[in-house]
C-alpha cells in the first residue's frame, strides 16, 4: 500500500508542473502503459494475501481513477490554453480581398439525363434506379435472353465471379424487372443510369449511359410507342417536325422489335435533326415479350406494353456537337469548360426536374 501512495504523491506533484501535451502523454504511458507503474500493480494482485486483496484492489482503483482524472483535466487545460493563444495571435484581416471563386460546370451527360427525365415526366413517366452490380437472372434470364445469346459471352459482359452469377449490368433493363417484381401493373417508368460492356473505340466505351423506358397497362399498342417516341424526340431536339421510321429488328425481350431512325441533313458541317434525306439510328424499341411479363408474374393476356432503350451519351453527342465519345470520360477540365453547362445557364427546353 505504501508503494501505491508513493506513486500517487509523486505523479500528483509532476502533474502540477508546467507541462506540454507530449510530457503529459508520457506520464500517462508511465502510469497506464503496458509496463506502467499502475498496470504493474494490478499484475501483482495475485501475490497479495487473500485477506488483504480486496482492500488492496479498492485502494489501487481509487488511485488509478484519481490519476486518470488529473491527467484528463491537465490535457484539457493545455489544449484550452493553446486555443486561447492561437486566438490572440491569429487575427483575421477583414480588409483582405476574398479568394477567387471558380464555379464548376454541369457535365453534358448529367444535363441530358435531367432533360430526358424532365421530358418524360411531363407525359406521366416516373424515374426508377437500380444497382450497377446485377445478378444474371435480372440482366439476362428474366429478359428472355437465352443461354447461348452472344450478349452473355465474356467478350461482351463484365462478369464478377467464375459462376457468372454476378456482373456489371449491360443495360438498365434490369431496373424494369426489379420494378415489376416489386409492384403491380400498370407501370410507366424510365430508368437512366450507367451500363457496362467490353467495347472501346470512338463511339463505344466500356462504361456508358442508357435510359430504358417501360409502359405496361391494358390495351397498350405499337401506336402508343410511336406517339411517345415522336413526342420525346421533338422535345429533346427542340424541333416542330421530325421524320421518323421504324425498321424491323430483333431483341430477346420485345416482340415485335424495331430500330428507330430519324431524318437529318448536314448544314455548314453540322448535323441538323428534323428534315433531310439522310437517316440516323437513335434507339431500339418494341412491344414487351410475353415471356418477360410471365417472368415477373404479370399476366400477358391481361396486360401488355412497350419498352425502349436510348443511348444517353449518343443523344448528348448529337444535340451538342460532340464527335468523340471517349472525351466524356477523360476528366479534361478544358473540355468540360467548353461543353459543360453553367448551373444557371441551362437550355431553353430544360424543365428543372431534379432526380
Amino acid at each position: 500500500m505504501s508503494d501505491i501512495k508513493k506513486i500517487k504523491d509523486n505523479f500528483i506533484l509532476k502533474l502540477k508542473e508546467n507541462l506540454d501535451l507530449n510530457q503529459v502523454n508520457q506520464i500517462k504511458t508511465d502510469l497506464f502503459g503496458k509496463t506502467g507503474l499502475i498496470s504493474s500493480q494490478f499484475k501483482m494482485m495475485g501475490k497479495v494475501p487473500e485477506e488483504e486483496r480486496k482492500k488492496f484492489a479498492s485502494n489501487l482503483n481509487l488511485v488509478k481513477d484519481e490519476l486518470q482524472n488529473l491527467i484528463t483535466a491537465k490535457i484539457d487545460d493545455i489544449e484550452t490554453k493553446e486555443i486561447n493563444q492561437k486566438l490572440e495571435k491569429e487575427k483575421i484581416d477583414i480588409t483582405l480581398p476574398e479568394r477567387p471563386f471558380v464555379q464548376g460546370k454541369i457535365h453534358p451527360v448529367s444535363q441530358v439525363i435531367d432533360e430526358i427525365s424532365s421530358i418524360f415526366s411531363e407525359i406521366g413517366f416516373s424515374v426508377e434506379e437500380g444497382p450497377d452490380v446485377e445478378n444474371e437472372y435480372n440482366n439476362f434470364t428474366a429478359l428472355n435472353t437465352p443461354d447461348n445469346h452472344p450478349a452473355r459471352d465474356m467478350h461482351d459482359t463484365f462478369y464478377l465471379d467464375d459462376k457468372k452469377e454476378l456482373l456489371l449490368r449491360t443495360h438498365t433493363s434490369p431496373v424494369q424487372i426489379r420494378t415489376m417484381l416489386n409492384d403491380k401493373p400498370p407501370f410507366k417508368i424510365i430508368a437512366p443510369g450507367r451500363t457496362y460492356r467490353s467495347d472501346s473505340d470512338q463511339t463505344h466505351t466500356p462504361m456508358f449511359h442508357q435510359v430504358e423506358g417501360l409502359h405496361i397497362d391494358k390495351d397498350i399498342n405499337m401506336g402508343h410507342l410511336k406517339g411517345c417516341l415522336n413526342y420525346f424526340i421533338k422535345e429533346f431536339f427542340e424541333v416542330n417536325k421530325i421524320k421518323m421510321r421504324f425498321r424491323p429488328s430483333h431483341f430477346p425481350f420485345t416482340e415485335p422489335s424495331a430500330e428507330v431512325d430519324i431524318g437529318y441533313e448536314i448544314k455548314d458541317g453540322k448535323i441538323v435533326i428534323g428534315e433531310g434525306d439522310k437517316w440516323l439510328e437513335v434507339l431500339g424499341c418494341g412491344m414487351v415479350h410475353p415471356n418477360v411479363l410471365k417472368n415477373v408474374k404479370v399476366n400477358p393476356d391481361e396486360f401488355q406494353g412497350y419498352a425502349f432503350g436510348i443511348g444517353i451519351d449518343r443523344l448528348a453527342m448529337l444535340k451538342y456537337g460532340i464527335n468523340d465519345l471517349r472525351a466524356f470520360f477523360d476528366c479534361d477540365y478544358r473540355w468540360l469548360n467548353h461543353f459543360g453547362f453553367d448551373p444557371v445557364d441551362v437550355p431553353s427546353n430544360y424543365r428543372g426536374l431534379s432526380r
